[in-house]
């Protein structure tokens, strides 16, 4: 009798999900009377700079998300029962938001005459630098600081909108640790640092790798971020799949065959980051 509510999730899935990738595939072999070829794949090389600056900006962004991310996590797991209610809150409380109003307000913070830049003329910032620094540099002098519209402006958003996907997995790990084996690693005369390298971090790597998983794959694929804080400068893949299939250069084709790339790169990518998670558990930690 169970097996009949899966029913539904499983007509879910193939609506949703199997039929939408199929339809990718099914383009990205034809061409545009239908017939097979490979040529759309062919013009995805060309675009290499795009996958590549994809990339290196998901890298970064996550990077950027464990470094804050993980001692955030262990604070909490570290907190009381009250703290921590706290911190999950202040920690969820802006995806409460539509996510199209975070990065609007972004906008409105690091845009030219925005508050950061008018915060810095109000106490004489950029006037001190245009003293100092500008005529040193040989700058031309300084009407406000260049925020937005850069790869800075695209990983500060992604970094604000998915901080929370590494925060959590990281803390449900470590919030479930026996205590009792940080204490014994303690009684046995190993100091703090050792103790983390040793025990804490290695039983840890579940919810880290979860962590760079749940950040990297949407960030390597955003295109809101990057189009409204990167002011179109700094296209990513999906800026790049968007003007396939909604601009003036419509074609379905190599936008399904660079979207296919993509989806494979991705598969790799976590592949590659599954490995250093050998499903040892608790005790893989401890052998380290």
């Amino acid at each position: 009798m169970k097996k009949w509510f899966a029913y539904p999730y499983g007509v879910w899935m193939i609506v949703f999900i199997v039929a939408p990738i199929l339809l990718v595939v099914g383009y990205a072999f034809t061409d545009k009377s239908g017939a097979f070829t490979l040529a759309n794949f062919g013009s995805v090389a060309a675009y290499a700079g795009i996958f590549g600056r994809s990339f290196l900006l998901a890298a970064v962004s996550t990077a950027v998300c464990l470094l804050m991310g993980y001692p955030l996590a262990y604070i909490m797991s570290r907190s009381g029962p009250r703290l921590q209610s706290i911190y999950m809150t202040l920690i969820m409380l802006p995806m409460w938001m539509n996510f199209l109003l975070r990065t609007y307000a972004w906008m409105s913070i690091l845009e030219n005459k925005g508050f950061i830049n008018t915060f810095l003329q109000k106490i004489g910032f950029i006037d001190l630098l245009n003293r100092t620094l500008v005529p040193a540099m040989g700058w031309e002098a300084l009407e406000y600081i260049p925020l937005i519209n850069n790869s800075f402006a695209v990983v500060l958003g992604m970094v604000y909108n998915f901080l929370p996907f590494m925060v959590l997995p990281i803390y449900t790990v470590l919030i479930k640790l026996d205590p009792k084996i940080i204490e014994a690693a303690q009684d046995l005369g190993a100091p703090q640092s050792i103790v983390f390298r040793r025990v804490i971090f290695p039983l840890s790597l579940p919810g880290v790798i979860s962590g760079i998983t749940m950040v990297f794959v949407p960030a390597v694929s955003t295109f809101v971020i990057s189009k409204m804080l990167g002011g179109g400068k700094e296209m990513m893949i999906g800026d790049l799949i968007e003007l396939q299939f909604m601009g003036n250069a419509y074609n379905p084709q190599i936008g399904s065959a660079i979207a296919l790339v993509m989806m494979l790169l991705i598969f790799a990518c976590m592949a590659i980051m599954n490995r250093f998670d050998d499903g040892r558990g608790e005790e893989g930690g401890l052998m380290l």
